[in-house]
């Protein structure tokens, strides 16, 4: 829920370039702002995101059957105590 209000002052080429993506993606200029300060300043769900979409985009990998990646879980398991 947008609960606060924040005025800017903005020269025009920034706010035509926010006007202009704005406009390209048929949104307010306010989501195109909101979305800047997220990409600037992101939270923990942003990094969240970002760890997924890298996750999400790795290449396929050789995942062993169940009892070899168990063995390989333990094996690691004991090497950290």
């Amino acid at each position: 829920m947008l609960t606060r209000r924040l005025q800017v002052l903005l020269d025009e080429a920034r706010y035509a370039r926010l006007a202009s993506e704005a406009d390209r993606r048929s949104v307010p200029v306010a989501v195109v702002v909101r979305e800047a300060i997220d990409a600037a300043f992101p939270n923990g769900a942003g990094e969240r995101a970002a760890a997924a979409r890298a996750i999400l985009g790795a290449p396929p990998m050789r995942v062993p059957d169940p009892p070899e990646l168990r063995r390989e879980i333990e094996d690691a398991r004991a090497r950290r105590e």
